[in-house]
């Protein structure tokens, strides 16, 4: 019988080891969101502060948001401009927020009462590899960081939890990961809502909100859409 190609008995299969997996420091956390201007400044903070995955984060609603901001009812992403359920089940869950996150989210919100928290002209979705190539690579190359996406937040902000010592479980609930065993089945964050903020007080955002820099980004941002519009004529 011929050896199968997936019989590691025949086959010696290399071991993935040190796969690259970029994340920011504090300090590069802080110098972003410095760096940022407008909806972006927010939705930064937001990622790095929340652990949001990035179509989590384009597709919350303003209804999907506690009355003060402490705690986002994630319940749909957005994956190329189209809302959908998130990825699995654990997905489904509510992150809370340090208050002065909240007060972020608050002035981006304003009057608002429905609809998308971060939204284009038009209302709709914001395009992920456009806010990639227009303005986070942009503020990673004025600051002399290597191009990394938007995972790089979530790994901060998992680093951020662990190093605080959050419980295991908590963390899970907040980065959307699936329980490991039964013990962590037992444990139902979900309806612990007052311990969950109090933790998120303790633990904070992990990184420094510094005054907003003179928009440096925002004319590299209209250039790089002006050369787009030329290319495309």
């Amino acid at each position: 019988m011929f050896p199968r190609k997936w019989d590691s008995e025949f086959i010696d299969l290399p071991i993935v080891r040190d796969q690259h997996q970029p994340t920011f420091k504090a300090e590069t956390m802080s110098s972003i969101v410095q760096n940022a201007t407008g909806q972006f400044r927010v939705l930064y903070a937001l990622l790095g502060g929340s652990g949001l995955r990035i179509g989590e984060a384009l597709g919350l609603e303003v209804q999907n948001i506690s009355d003060d901001c402490r705690t986002l009812h994630v319940r749909q992403s957005v994956w190329e401009g189209v809302a959908q359920k998130p990825k699995t089940p654990s997905a489904v869950r509510d992150v809370d927020v340090c208050p002065s996150l909240a007060l972020m989210l608050k002035g981006l919100i304003g009057d608002r009462k429905s609809g998308l928290l971060f939204r284009n002209a038009k209302g709709k979705p914001l395009a992920q590899s456009n806010v990639l190539r227009r303005d986070l690579h942009p503020i990673l190359d004025l600051l002399g960081v290597p191009k990394a996406g938007f995972h790089s937040f979530r790994r901060f902000r998992a680093t951020h939890l662990s190093k605080s010592r959050v419980p295991e479980s908590l963390v899970k609930f907040w980065m959307g990961h699936a329980e490991s065993n039964q013990t962590e089945e037992y444990v139902k964050m979900l309806d612990e809502a007052v311990y969950r903020k109090e933790v998120a007080d303790s633990v904070g955002i992990g990184f420094e909100f510094l005054p907003e820099k003179t928009p440096i980004v925002r004319n590299v941002r209209r250039k790089l859409i002006k050369q787009e519009m030329e290319d495309a004529a």
